[in-house]
């Protein structure tokens, strides 16, 4: 231990840069010499000089990283910028399977210095923010960004306090994660900016579709010190969706097998952490827990979760089988299991679904059970963000047209007057109004856009990375017939959250609108495989038949309509079409009794030909001449002028 001249232990004050390599145990899985050497290229090429060239100094490496410190916050902001837009522009030709792309913490901290090395909370701050990191992106904690805030052009997203393992009190969290877009932008908190190009969207594959999941679950962990009553408090006060990604079980009984369980583990907690309003328990911190027997109850009291997510992977020939338990942390109850097999046969693509389809399920249990835990535990006492979240468990649960649809509605309206900022509310109500214009049903096509698109714009204005503000925006602007914008915004919530399935609906939808039905079949599908049990099924089935209808594929269009009215029987968008399909195919006594249904359903607004004529949603030539065959058909089952 280095010593000052009066026997006192010798500390500094310096900011401390800690990097790490997203996905690394998979990338050695794949090529461990190949990875190895492309790490130590980039250290050598891009990190040595750049550090250097900011007065830094690489403390150590760190086996996939490095820990470096800086005299000055500012020169150490600088640098991992830099770093992460050389990243960037080298990774442009790399195949994205092979990418190698870091997350980077920085902190500023007084540090104790012991033979070249660093120790102490500075040390350990830096190393807890970059786990919090997005991949290509850095965290900051709130001493180093008020030493930048006015001093560096980058614009900063305030992540608020969150709390990290072995660090007594909550940390403030700043995240930049588009090195190249913040030079476009004066750095202000609060302020958020989509990756558009530079790091975020140099990603790989399946590291972008867990980013997704899902729109499920988690907050901020909470620790107490007094043994006595702790169980107790950490249950009563930890935040909504808590939750931890233990390790995934590798049970095929070969060791070199466990970079497929690590990689699930791994994406998923990824994908979980980016979720809005969220805390999930780090990665290096979960990953202690792998391979020993464990506790979910003590893993609840240790972490401060309400929920612990468990499960396994076998690999047997050319099939892996995937298992994982939602557990509730107070109970140890078993809240929902799910199992299903994936084809080796394309790695990555694998990869991808089976992290999807994780993150799809399980945004939607969580979702369900907490607003039943809200509802059990303190239902006079509600916020707004508990009624936001019972107002989407409605919507997801119940079916479209229904008196139970219309409540949930209601839930959002009580959230926005509780608060008027409420994200999870705006994007929620904005359908209500979306899918009357969608369905053909509004009785003021134009105010009904105007009402939505004001909702969905107050969300993106108060938080730009909302994947399902995307995802609403997408619909809005099918319904202003802008369809190559809603393709992108439909994409821009894929990259944001590529386990939210409604997003591949959009693109579905945009397609037939544009005239291309081939192509929308194939989104339907996609959606379809990823989530073969989504509550909203029914939407991709339409979707299917009518993309089928496009292309006068009339039988098979109506096997998927007849799908659809089966799933959703208060829909009247589904009836309306099989009642004029199965005009059109001769069929018309059936055709008459579907009508008979579509009229006589409350969400039912189009009693005309001449009603349904006037909000057509697209002027495609090949859209309207299937229009003009739906009017036919409708006309022969009976629907007057």
């Amino acid at each position: 231990m280095v010593t000052t001249g009066q026997g006192q232990v010798e500390r500094r004050l310096v900011a401390i840069l800690a990097a790490d390599v997203a996905g690394y145990s998979r990338l050695t899985g794949l090529d461990e010499e190949g990875t190895h050497a492309q790490l130590q290229d980039h250290l050598h090429s891009l990190f040595d000089p750049k550090i250097d060239k900011h007065r830094g100094r690489i403390v150590k490496n760190t086996g996939d990283g490095l820990l470096a410190e800086f005299s000055s916050v500012v020169d150490a902001v600088r640098c991992a910028v830099e770093v992460q837009r050389g990243m960037a522009e080298r990774n442009v030709a790399i195949p994205k399977d092979k990418r190698i792309e870091f997350r980077m913490g920085i902190n500023v901290g007084d540090i104790i210095i012991d033979h070249g090395d660093i120790f102490g909370d500075g040390v350990n701050v830096a190393a807890r923010l970059e786990n919090l990191a997005e991949v290509g992106g850095i965290c900051v904690s709130g001493a180093a960004y008020e030493q930048v805030r006015d001093k560096v052009p980058f614009a900063f997203t305030d992540r608020g306090e969150q709390r990290v393992k072995n660090i007594t009190h909550p940390v403030h969290v700043y995240s930049l994660e588009d090195a190249d877009g913040a030079r476009r932008a004066p750095a202000r908190p609060g302020i958020t900016r989509l990756p558009a190009r530079g790091l975020g969207r140099f990603r790989p594959k399946f590291r972008y579709v867990a980013s997704g999941l899902a729109a499920a679950v988690l907050a901020v962990a909470i620790w107490f010190v007094n043994d006595t009553v702790r169980s107790l408090r950490w249950w009563n006060t930890a935040s909504r969706l808590s939750l931890v990604v233990l390790p995934f079980t590798n049970l095929s009984g070969d060791p070199a097998q466990d970079y497929l369980a690590d990689v699930i583990t791994e994406e998923l907690t990824t994908s979980l952490s980016r979720i809005r309003r969220s805390f999930v328990i780090a990665r290096s911190t979960a990953f202690t827990y792998k391979g020993r027997a464990v506790d979910v109850k003590q893993i609840g009291r240790d972490l401060g979760v309400r929920y612990v997510l468990e499960g396994s992977e076998q690999q047997s020939g050319d099939r892996v089988r995937v298992s994982a338990q939602l557990i509730d942390a107070e109970t140890g109850a078993h809240l929902w299991a799910d199992q299903f097999d994936a084809d080796r046969a394309d790695l990555l693509e694998m990869q991808d679904e089976i992290v999807t389809r994780l993150s799809r399920a399980l945004q939607l249990q969580l979702v369900e059970v907490e607003a039943a835990r809200v509802a059990r535990t303190h239902p006079s006492d509600l916020d707004a963000e508990d009624l936001a979240m019972r107002c989407e468990a409605t919507l997801v649960h119940t079916q479209a047209g229904s008196d139970e649809e219309e409540q949930g509605y209601n839930l959002c309206y009580s959230a926005l007057q509780r608060d008027e900022r409420n994200v999870k509310a705006l994007v929620n109500l904005s359908f209500k109004f979306i899918n009357q214009v969608l369905t053909i049903q509004s009785q003021d096509r134009e105010a009904d856009i105007r009402r939505a698109d004001e909702l969905v714009s107050r969300a993106l204005s108060i938080d730009p990375n909302a994947y399902a503000a995307h995802h609403a925006k997408a619909l809005v602007l099918l319904t202003q017939k802008r369809f190559e914008e809603a393709v992108v915004e439909a994409e821009r919530c894929l990259a944001l959250s590529p386990s939210f399935v409604n997003a591949y609906g959009d693109l579905s939808i945009a397609s037939s609108y544009l005239g291309r039905p081939q192509k929308a079949i194939e989104y339907a599908d996609k959606a379809m495989r990823l989530s073969p049990r989504d509550p909203f099924l029914y939407v991709f089935q339409f979707q299917k038949g009518f993309a089928l209808a496009l292309l006068h594929q009339d039988e098979q269009a109506i096997e998927w309509l007849r799908r659809a009215v089966a799933g959703a029987p208060q829909w009247p968008l589904a009836q309306a079409l099989l009642a004029a399909a199965l005009a059109e195919s001769g069929q018309e006594t059936e055709a008459r009794d579907m009508l008979k249904r579509y009229l006589s359903l409350n969400g039912t607004r189009a009693r005309t030909i001449t009603q349904w004529k006037a909000q057509m949603p697209s002027d495609n030539p090949m859209f309207l001449s299937y229009a003009e065959r739906i009017a036919e058909g409708l006309r022969k089952a009976g629907l007057p002028e």
